[in-house]
């Protein structure tokens, strides 16, 4: 049991990047998490973990014995799946992270039906506009939005998440209503930090021809709530997933521009590390944000 103790705290090491921020996400002293890897390296005869003073790397060996090690942990969380007595019960800690605006609007309601069903699972959501790094990071499971670009990661496609040009009735009437996309290009744009890039807006035309316009304006911001509170209070348009303005639109507090023209749809996906076994729990919680947010944007 000493063993594989070690072990799961050889490969949070791995995972996380250091002694420290091992000793976090295992509720640990770093002391202790230094111990144990000195053991598992005793145990072994071997050397696991490069360290210095001011950094740490897996050796060769390393590398090696944590891919070993994974598969050894994640094979016993899966017997132990099958072979509890109560193996109907989901149990466990899932570490999630996903995008601000659908954590806050979205997940967060969805990860309270879920703890309703599954009351012996603990999630834990970190809420980033970046993307975090899951291997490093010790996720298990992210919600993103956008294109994926390739990787070993598993993704399942959950959702859409469309986009909309609108600005308060206050902006409109002192700067006027833009009427096509190049007049944005002389408005003052309120600019979302987390699109790539920042300043350049996608529009479809009637005639389904897609362009993208380069504005420009003197607020950016990386917070969708920052965005729509700026917008509220006239300082300009903003381009802004519509679940963030939804209510404000159907109050009018927030007004529509370029109505005729599309806005982008991203893509939104769950995605999780490349293993053989997959514990239920995650699975379970995947399924659970899928169907949550097929019934939200349905």
């Amino acid at each position: 049991m000493s063993e594989l103790i070690e072990l799961q705290t050889f490969v949070a090491v791995a995972q996380s990047g250091s002694f420290a921020a091992a000793a976090r996400r295992l509720g640990l002293t770093p002391a202790l998490v230094g111990r144990r890897i000195q053991s598992l390296e005793s145990r072994h005869g071997v050397k696991l973990i490069e360290r210095t003073t001011r950094a740490q790397r897996l050796t060769a060996l390393g590398e090696a014995f944590r891919e070993k090690a994974s598969a050894v942990i994640e094979t016993l969380d899966a017997l132990n799946d099958l072979t509890r007595p109560d193996a109907g019960q989901l149990t466990g800690r899932i570490r999630m992270t996903a995008a601000t605006t659908i954590g806050i609007l979205r997940l967060a309601a969805i990860l309270g039906r879920f703890a309703e069903r599954h009351p012996s699972v603990v999630v834990e959501m970190s809420l980033n506009d970046r993307r975090v790094d899951l291997i490093s990071g010790g996720f298990d499971l992210a919600v993103r939005i956008g294109e994926l670009t390739p990787s070993s990661l598993i993704a399942k496609r959950v959702g859409t998440y469309s986009f909309v040009c609108c600005a308060a009735p206050d902006y409109l009437t002192r700067f006027g209503t833009p009427q096509t996309p190049e007049e944005l290009a002389e408005a003052r744009c309120i600019l979302n930090l987390n699109l790539v890039p920042r300043n350049l807006w996608p529009f479809v035309d009637p005639g389904g021809q897609r362009r993208a316009i380069e504005v420009q304006g003197a607020i950016e911001l990386d917070n969708g709530e920052a965005q729509r509170a700026a917008a509220l209070a006239g300082a300009g348009i903003i381009y802004a997933p519509r679940l963030l303005v939804a209510d404000d639109l159907a109050a009018g507090t927030l007004i529509p521009v370029l109505p005729n023209w599309r806005t982008i749809s991203l893509p939104i996906h769950t995605v999780y590390p490349s293993r053989q076994f997959v514990p239920r729990r995650i699975t379970a919680l995947v399924e659970a944000i899928a169907n949550g947010l097929r019934a939200d944007f349905s």
